[in-house]
Parts: structure tokens; C-alpha cells; sequence
């Protein structure tokens, strides 16, 4: 059996962070990924992916990417760079390693972990593996209609999907970008869109990351009620340009409401497009004044944007919804259900999970004293998920194991009167 303090599962952007602060605290931990270093940047991301926000913003603070601070970085150079970034501080990352189980040691401190490659000892074990564990299918349309069926993980290119329309469900990021890259390609897209926010790409000469940041908005503790499950409709794509449902339906997708049953060859959709769609305009609206009275507040000399508040008309397919369709007739072959992910913690055998699976914790420190999370969503603020978020997340918790490192060596050093004395080194366990 291997021994060490801290044991990081994940070799991603969640656990190089955790790595690079344990190392700064001269902690010793192993790092344990069952892929590559970054492995859902390369294999669970389409081709023409770019990060969300540009690369002056969405990095780890140590570190530039090798591009035009403006630009938006692909999924490899994402990958390239993470993997460049642990190599820089020489985390002590072993991929091709699974756990398979993690547990409490009984009547003793620390955790034993299961892996692919034996079992290894910690003190303090370190959930690093992040929001994207298990894509989320819903069962509504069954394998015998005959459509082909894919999540957005699964989709690379347009040519991977057989010749046909195609429905997309989602209207995330990746639904909405990925709506677009087929609809340029020649398909017929149809698109169901959800609850979700709509910030401007850039307003004013400054990203929507400057301005989330300036406002204060990233660092909210919690989301708005309602909305802890609403996605974000931005882009990086093509160089950066704020999503707009109204473009989209000018290029000729047609929008429809959220998804629901399916029977006979035909699938439903609410009647909420209208709705999905002005909150979505109220939420950019929003940030667009914010934006303003925070320029005059502050006498900054930025551009005036008028054009950005002018809202065109509704196309017919919000005006009159499509509430059935029936698939076959309309053409499509193919669903990309763009439905996000699940979380999947079946290898960590420890009482810290709701009734619904989720973990239990305080900004990452759980409910299991020594175990930790790392790469959630809101964990600590609205931008937790994001490189640099998870990067200031990872301080934290270093500094909370480092406090629990003292209480230990503590007891080291003053055992109680009905423990024998042993020799120590000095060190910390």
C-alpha cells in the first residue's frame, strides 16, 4: 500500500489547481487521472470548440496562453495549455489511473482509495473530477423511433450525423453553437430553447467576462431563486459574438420551446419560447444598463453603443409556436440533446451526499471531515466553474487542509497522558 497526505482525484483543470497549491504549501499529495491530463477538453468537446471567455480572462493566474489576449482559445490549446501548467510545477499527476472506491479507515484517521493500479493511503482525499461526469439523456425519445441519438459530448462535426435535419435540445453554449455550425454546414436545424441568460459578447469595447467581473457578478455566492439550473447562451465562436435568437432564426433555424413528450412519431414542445426569450432579452437588457451607469459612475471614456438596446422584431416561430412535430415528416434524422451533465460519485463511499446524489458541502469542505470538492458549480461563486475560478477555489481549500495539518501535528506533539510517547520526526502527518 502507497501512503500519502493528500490524494487529488482528477487531472484536470480542477486538479492541477489543487496540485499547484498543495505544492506551494510543500504538502505531499498524488495527483490520479483514469485518462489524459485535461481529457474532457480533447475527447468530449466538438471539433471547432473555443473557450467561453477570452484568454486575458479565462486562465490560471501563473500563466498567459500563447495568443492574442482577445482571442478565444480551442479545446486543444485549452488541453495543451493545462497540461503545459502542471508540467511547469511538476504536479505529480499518473494518469491511467481509476479509483474505484474510496473509503474511511475505520477507528483511524484518514482514507483508503481503490485503484486501477493498487491501493493507495491518504490523510485528506480531494474530489478534483468537476461538473461534467455523466451526460444527461433524458428518455424521451426511445432507440426503436429510429432517430439517431447523440449528447452534445458525443458530437465532433457535422459529418458524423447521417444526412437529414437535426433537433437540437438545448440552448446552452454548446446548443446554441452547435445549431449554428450545422445550420452553416446545410442542414435543416430546429432548436429547443430552454430558460436561460443572455449576456452581450461585448458591449461598450469590453467582454461580458470585464464586465461580469467590474459588476461584481462573479463573485455572487449563490444564483438568483429559480435559476440554479439556467444556462448561459454565449459564444466565443467565430471570434466572439453575442447569441442572438433572433439571428439564428434569420439563418434559418427554427426556434421551439423546451422539449417534452413524445408519442407516435411526434414530439412535443411548450409553449414557452416567447417567454425563454424576453427573459433571456431582460437579462442582457439588464447588464447593457448596468453596464452604462457603471461607465458614468466612474467617467470611464469608453464607446457609446446604442444599436446594442434595439431589439428586432420576434420571427414567426416565436409569434407562433410549434407546439408537435412530428419528426419524420419534418425530416429529421438526428437529436443532439445538449442537456448538460450529471455528477457520478459512486467511488467515494463517504456520508456527504444528499438524497439526491449531491455532494454536502461548505464553499468544497464537506460534510466528511478530510474529504473535499473541487470544480462545482457555484461552489463558492458564480464564476467556481471557470479555469481561474476553480483556481482561487483550490487556494481555499489548500489552506483548509493546511489548518487541519496544524491541528494534527498538534496532537503529535502533545499526546494525552494515557498515550505512549513516541519519537517523532517533527513532520506533519
Amino acid at each position: 500500500m502507497e501512503e500519502t497526505e493528500v490524494l487529488v482525484v482528477g487531472g484536470g483543470q480542477a486538479g492541477i489547481a489543487m496540485s499547484e497549491h498543495l505544492t506551494r504549501g510543500g504538502v505531499p499529495h498524488i495527483v490520479v487521472e483514469r485518462d489524459r491530463v485535461a481529457e474532457r477538453w480533447r475527447s468530449w468537446r466538438w471539433d471547432s470548440l473555443v473557450a467561453n471567455g477570452p484568454a486575458w480572462h479565462d486562465r490560471f493566474p501563473g500563466m498567459e496562453f500563447d495568443l492574442d489576449p482577445d482571442a478565444f482559445a480551442g479545446k486543444d490549446e485549452v488541453a495543451e495549455y493545462l497540461t503545459a501548467y502542471a508540467a511547469n510545477f511538476g504536479a505529480p499527476i499518473r494518469t491511467g489511473v481509476e479509483v474505484t472506491s474510496v473509503r474511511k479507515n475505520a477507528g483511524a484517521p484518514g482514507f483508503r482509495a481503490v485503484t486501477s493500479q493498487g491501493t493507495i493511503a491518504a490523510r485528506y482525499v480531494v474530489a478534483a473530477t468537476g461538473p461534467f461526469q455523466t451526460p444527461i439523456v433524458p428518455q424521451v425519445v426511445p432507440a426503436s423511433a429510429g432517430i439517431h441519438q447523440i449528447h452534445s459530448s458525443a458530437y465532433h462535426r457535422p459529418g458524423q450525423l447521417p444526412e437529414g435535419g437535426v433537433l437540437v435540445v438545448g440552448a446552452g453554449s454548446s446548443g446554441v453553437q452547435i445549431a449554428d455550425e450545422l445550420r452553416a454546414s446545410g442542414r435543416e436545424v430546429f432548436l429547443a430553447v430552454g430558460p436561460h441568460d443572455r449576456p452581450p459578447r461585448s458591449y461598450r469595447g469590453r467582454d461580458f467576462c470585464y464586465w461580469l467581473g467590474v459588476l461584481g457578478k462573479w463573485d455572487a455566492a449563490t444564483p438568483a431563486a429559480g435559476a440554479e439550473h439556467v444556462t448561459i447562451a454565449v459564444s466565443g465562436a467565430n471570434g466572439g459574438r453575442t447569441v442572438d435568437f433572433r439571428r439564428l432564426a434569420a439563418s434559418g433555424i427554427t426556434l421551439l420551446g423546451r422539449a417534452g413528450a413524445y408519442a407516435d412519431g411526434v414530439l412535443a414542445f411548450a409553449p414557452d419560447l416567447a417567454k425563454n426569450i424576453a427573459a433571456g432579452d431582460a437579462n442582457y437588457l439588464g447588464l447593457l444598463q448596468e453596464a452604462d451607469a457603471f461607465i458614468a459612475r466612474n467617467g470611464l471614456d469608453l464607446p457609446e453603443e446604442p444599436a446594442a438596446h434595439v431589439l428586432g422584431p420576434d420571427p414567426l416561430c416565436v409569434t407562433d409556436p410549434i407546439l408537435q412535430l412530428d419528426l419524420e415528416r419534418a425530416g429529421i434524422t438526428s437529436i443532439v440533446w445538449a442537456t448538460g451533465f450529471g455528477a457520478d460519485y459512486g467511488w467515494l463511499e463517504v456520508d456527504t451526499f444528499d438524497e439526491r446524489g449531491r455532494p454536502r458541502h461548505q464553499r468544497g469542505v464537506s460534510a466528511e471531515p478530510g474529504v473535499y470538492f473541487l470544480g462545482l458549480p457555484w461552489q463558492s461563486r458564480r464564476g467556481s466553474s471557470f479555469i481561474w475560478g476553480v483556481w482561487h477555489d483550490a487556494k481555499y481549500l489548500a489552506d483548509q487542509i493546511a489548518i487541519q495539518r496544524g491541528y494534527r501535528a498538534y496532537d503529535d506533539a502533545h499526546p494525552t497522558a494515557s498515550e505512549p510517547v513516541l519519537a517523532t520526526t517533527g513532520a506533519s502527518r
